[in-house]
């Protein structure tokens, strides 16, 4: 047996609620870093077979412009089974999973941020 666990403790957050009826979840970690993720990215980011299979196949949407979160339910204490307004429930969401896409949004917003910045001539 591995004397440390498989996934990252840090990955973890103290928090993780729904807002906006939904359309949001917010995660906060115990080093403070703290982040917003899209119900529409959840569920576009969804790693399940079905989407999986949908992606491969061509058939996958490419907005869920209404979906919202409906349920968040641990997996194992590494993860969670989150539900949507679509119906859909099958995926699985690591929380280094989560951590990684907060930190992925926060670079696009970082981008997008310096993008509306004017530049010296």
């Amino acid at each position: 047996m591995p004397e440390q666990p498989p996934f990252d403790p840090e990955a973890i957050p103290t928090d993780a609620v729904v807002s906006r009826g939904g359309r949001d979840m917010r995660l906060v970690w115990p080093n403070g870093e703290e982040a917003v993720l899209q119900a529409e990215t959840l569920r576009l980011r969804c790693r399940c077979a079905w989407c999986t299979r949908d992606r491969v196949q061509g058939n996958f949407p490419i907005s869920f412009e209404t979906v919202a979160v409906t349920k968040i339910d641990p997996m194992g204490g590494y993860a969670v089974n989150l539900g949507f307004s679509d119906g859909h429930a099958r995926g699985i969401f690591p929380w280094v999973y989560l951590r990684d896409l907060a930190r992925e949004a926060a670079k696009l917003e970082i981008g997008t941020a310096d993008d509306r910045t004017p530049k010296a001539a």
